[in-house]
């Protein structure tokens, strides 16, 4: 029976060549792509700015709908068709969309260092990227063997091609499947497939490419039970992650203890962050998660 360590962790990311997080403060937050700078709005940020003036080249405005809208007004010249940022040997292209992010999300960077610890010298190892986005964290991933990329938008897909061929990875064993992730994970296990690692991403509130509606509260639970499934006690990890919602890290925590009663390991859960550039820099909170580590 998996081991559930009721004390939170936080996983933190730090700066690196082509991110880093400048300052943070009155609900705000500057961060450094690459050449540039771009201020976005945080809720978290509940402290003051340590710098006294911000200068950057865009900066996210929202709108009054707390659940979304607004767009950028920019300071400066941006690529429009946006620009080459790397982390490690994955190359991407960043770029300011609609939805106040850059087309990447870099407080996963611990993330994807954390599974690779899972996985070691491994380059077998099968993986499911659900709600894969641009792809970064399944390049990361296939260096360890073939990795599942699902994710319900055309455009995030085809982003993640785009980044692959960057990156010099287009030849890697990466299946790119545009689906509903929930309706692909049960077909998954219909299929009786396994998996080595498998990592969630979900958002609060989407739409598969047919008009399915997700909504995290009420489909979280059934697809996790479905990803159990797609594991035995040979596989190494699930990772979930969920951002913008009004529950506890302990909360997705006594799920995955429940649905993962039968496996061995540990379950844990707590944190993501990502910490100011420079001395003494502030831990800024952007999600919280859940994984299962097979000890």
């Amino acid at each position: 029976m998996a081991e559930l360590i009721q004390s939170p962790l936080v996983m933190t990311g730090e700066a690196w060549a082509d991110y880093g997080l400048i300052d943070s403060g009155d609900g705000r937050k500057l961060e450094r792509y690459g050449p540039h700078r771009f201020i976005r709005p945080d809720t978290q940020a509940l402290w003051r700015p340590a710098l006294e003036r911000w200068a950057s080249d865009g900066e996210f405005v929202p709108g009054s709908d707390e659940d979304g809208g607004g767009r950028w007004q920019f300071a400066g010249p941006v690529p429009q068709d946006g620009w080459p940022l790397a982390w490690g040997p994955v190359k991407f292209t960043a770029q300011c969309t609609p939805f106040r992010h850059l087309g990447f999300f870099p407080d996963m960077a611990p993330v994807w260092e954390w599974m690779g610890e899972q996985l070691g010298t491994r380059s077998d190892a099968a993986m499911l990227n659900l709600f894969g986005y641009t792809g970064v964290g399944t390049l990361a991933l296939s260096q360890y063997g073939p990795v599942t990329h699902v994710d319900a938008s055309k455009k995030s897909v085809g982003q993640a091609r785009a980044n692959a061929a960057l990156s010099g990875m287009e030849s890697r064993p990466i299946r790119w499947i545009v689906d509903d992730a929930a309706k692909f994970a049960a077909r998954e296990v219909r299929r009786e497939k396994r998996y080595d690692g498998i990592i969630l991403d979900p958002p609060k509130f989407g739409r598969g490419p047919e008009g399915e509606v997700w909504r995290l509260e009420e489909h979280l639970q059934a697809l996790v039970a479905d990803c159990r499934l797609l594991l035995d006690e040979g596989s190494r990890f699930l990772f979930l992650t969920v951002y913008a919602v009004r529950l506890s890290s302990l909360a997705l925590a006594g799920m995955l203890d429940e649905i993962f009663a039968d496996m061995p390991g540990t379950i844990e859960h707590g944190d993501l962050a990502v910490r100011e550039e420079g001395q003494g820099g502030r831990l800024l909170p952007t999600a919280i998660f859940a994984r299962w580590r097979n000890d």
